[in-house]
């Protein structure tokens, strides 16, 4: 799938089968269900489902938590925005 094919994917109810947690949620993020997205990664325990958590608790506002998840992703993904930062994570987890 493309980025492309799955920011068409938006226009739908339900996220595609299928997709791994961490697309789940950046799905469920999109469509403004935060809670939901929190769910699909809260106890993923992978560096690309840390990243993912550490994007959501930025996005909440919750610096604190989001810099310990980004700490515990192993990575400084941080981007300038937040839909920079989504684009980022979901080209990144798009990759084969």
């Amino acid at each position: 799938m493309t980025f492309e094919q799955f920011q068409a994917t938006l226009l739908n109810n339900a996220p595609d089968a299928g997709l791994p947690p961490t697309l789940f949620a950046l799905w469920w993020d999109a469509k403004g269900d935060w809670a939901k997205a929190h769910v699909a990664v809260d106890e993923l325990e992978t560096q690309d489902g840390m990243a993912v958590h550490a994007y959501l608790h930025r996005k909440e506002g919750d610096d604190w938590n989001a810099d310990y998840w980004y700490q515990r992703s192993g990575r400084k993904f941080r981007r300038p925005t937040l839909q920079a930062e989504w684009d980022a994570l979901v080209r990144g987890l798009l990759v084969p």
